[in-house]
């Protein structure tokens, strides 16, 4: 049985019992959240989040990209939301490599460079702060007053936030 297989039976297992609204895409807290694909963060948990409540963007490293503002900007202007948090964290895969190691090594492999950038980093902390910056500054977002980061920390599951 592939790992797909196990999530599918998992559904069928599971029926409807979530709970939350389903009735809008519009998110009724208004907020939209953007943190790391690492698997260990489970935001739905970590927030008390149920359905309907919040806009979930995940990334490899929860780092504030080009897609990431076309997101929001989304988000912000057809969808509601008026606030951004930003929730990177401890241990995270993105600060073990570097840009230019990782752009050799797929060009190596597929003979190809990327144009697009890894966002690598080494303090967790440097990269919440820049994520953060981002979305200020961003002209697209209409909502920018009101955008705060953090770090998680895996182990212990608590949240920092970033000044």
């Amino acid at each position: 049985m592939t790992a797909i297989d196990v999530l599918l039976k998992r559904n069928q297992e599971l029926g409807n019992v979530v709970p939350g609204d389903r009735s809008s895409p519009q998110p009724s807290l208004h907020v939209a959240i953007l943190t790391c694909m690492d698997a260990r963060i489970r935001v739905f948990e970590i927030f008390g989040l149920i359905q309907g409540e919040s806009h979930i963007l995940r990334n490899a490293g929860g780092v504030v990209t080009d897609d990431m503002i076309r997101s929001l900007a989304l988000s912000q202007r057809k969808l509601g939301t008026r606030e951004v948090l930003i929730v990177q964290h401890t241990n995270c895969g993105l600060s073990l490599v570097t840009e230019d190691e990782f752009k050799d090594e797929l060009e190596d492999a597929t003979g190809v460079r990327p144009t697009w950038a890894v966002e690598a980093f080494r303090e967790v902390e440097d990269s919440v702060r820049r994520s953060v910056r981002r979305v200020r500054r961003s002209d697209f977002l209409p909502h920018t007053d009101n955008v705060r980061g953090f770090v998680y920390d895996v182990h212990t599951g608590t949240l920092t936030e970033v000044e």
